[in-house]
């Protein structure tokens, strides 16, 4: 059945059997899920939803297209004249000037993304991320010397959030005294629709927490960039508050949407997919053992696995520009395209055996950054600089470790974990 709000862009096909809108589906393990997304995979590769679940109520809202086969996530990804992202990034809806301040040039189409993309990313090339390996090494070592000293605890806190915090917030010249505040808001504005998130902090509404964790994030980064501009320093913020893009300075609006933007993008990645792959390593005893016995050769490979594996990133929307069709299905000028990156990881036309972790599967084309074109990570090497040194440190000196069962995030946006008890089997 056509709902009215569907009407709106053409005749649409019923809703899915599969349902990818609600919380609850998002509330199930990567598994779970996988037993939802195989027969779309094989089956019903695009298909039309109603209105996501999410931090608004918006029941008659657009629906959206579902695409979740590897190829088809490539296609959408890198065609960004026909799929743009200036409309949006996030499938849920939540009020336009939230987004706004939060978004940057992720939702932004070229010719400004393209600048104010390479004007940041200059930060990021493989260049400047060897230029931090000292720092990054020097972290990781303690790091896992702390965890050794404390023992066992909650993996996310005792490592899988330190590090990415601490390199992020020192590129932006924030003072440690305030980087765990900033991770803490950085993590409550993408976890606004998890309930338990909501009621540990006695908030019921989750634009209040997300617009509680969106100042707080906006105030230190503002007062940083105000502090630049009068005391320039050699760091990212000074970047910001000395660029011009077409002749201009930034506004204050468009440098706190982009420390919004970093502070969640450069600590949500690689401290997931630290945690996925500790439980994969957990699960999968020979792996484990593989990796170790030959770490120095297979560890950049096995970081590729693990980036497969946790698919940090769940999913980023596109919006048709025009009327267009994907594999002899009919899109709409404006319908919402949604693109599965952890069912493309999981694609059987692409990997083999997808469901197993291989610390040698090479090659892997994995969609952990994206599925390629303009908007592709570009933190990508920093986070993969950062697994391998955390992951060199913690199989030599951890190597018998084991995690329990992880506390997920419910979330349709990050592949999160909120606990992971870790025992170090000394």
């Amino acid at each position: 059945m056509t709902t009215t709000a569907d009407a709106a862009t053409g005749d649409k096909p019923d809703h899915d059997p599969v349902d990818l809108s609600s919380l609850e589906f998002w509330a199930r393990s990567t598994a779970e899920r996988e037993e939802s997304f195989a027969p779309l995979r094989a089956e019903r590769p695009i298909t039309w939803h109603r209105a996501a679940e999410g931090v608004m109520e918006n029941p008659d809202g657009p629906g959206f297209w579902a695409v979740v086969r590897h190829e088809d996530i490539g296609y959408v990804s890198k065609n960004p004249k026909l799929f743009c992202s200036g409309q949006g990034v996030q499938f849920m809806d939540a009020p336009e000037e939230l987004l706004e301040a939060s978004q940057s040039f992720l939702a932004m189409d070229s010719p400004r993304h393209a600048k104010l993309r390479k004007l940041v990313g200059a930060a990021f090339t493989p260049k400047q991320v060897r230029k931090l390996e000292d720092t990054i090494s020097e972290r990781a070592d303690g790091i896992v010397r702390d965890l050794l000293d404390h023992g066992d605890g909650d993996f996310v806190q005792l490592v899988c959030r330190r590090l990415p915090m601490a390199m992020i917030y020192d590129m932006m010249g924030l003072p440690e005294d305030q980087q765990d505040a900033l991770a803490e808001n950085a993590d409550l504005l993408v976890s606004a629709a998890d309930a338990e998130v909501r009621a540990a902090h006695g908030v019921d509404d989750p634009l209040e927490l997300m617009t509680g964790a969106l100042m707080g994030l906006i105030g230190p980064g503002l007062e940083a960039a105000d502090d630049r501009r009068n005391n320039p320093r050699d760091d990212l913020m000074t970047n910001l508050v000395q660029a011009e893009v077409d002749g201009e300075r930034l506004t204050d609006e468009e440098i706190g949407a982009f420390f919004v933007l970093l502070s969640v993008a450069g600590n949500d990645t690689t401290r997931n997919t630290i945690a996925h792959a500790s439980v994969a390593l957990t699960e999968f005893r020979d792996q484990r053992r593989r990796l170790i016995d030959g770490l120095d050769g297979r560890l950049p490979t096995a970081v590729e696995e693990m980036v497969r594996w946790a698919s940090p990133v769940l999913t980023f929307r596109r919006t048709a520009t025009e009327d267009t069709e994907l594999r002899g299905q009919r899109i709409a000028a404006g319908d919402k395209v949604v693109m599965f990156y952890e069912s493309g990881n999981r694609d059987t036309e692409v990997f083999a055996d997808p469901l197993s972790f291989d610390v040698t599967r090479d090659p892997n084309p994995h969609q952990g950054f994206g599925g390629g074109g303009p908007h592709f990570c570009m933190g990508n090497m920093l986070a993969r600089t950062q697994l391998r040194e955390i992951w060199r440190r913690l199989l030599t000196h951890a190597p018998d470790f084991e995690v329990g069962e992880p506390d997920r995030l419910t979330s349709n946006f990050v592949n999160a974990v909120k606990s992971l008890p870790i025992s170090l089997n000394r």
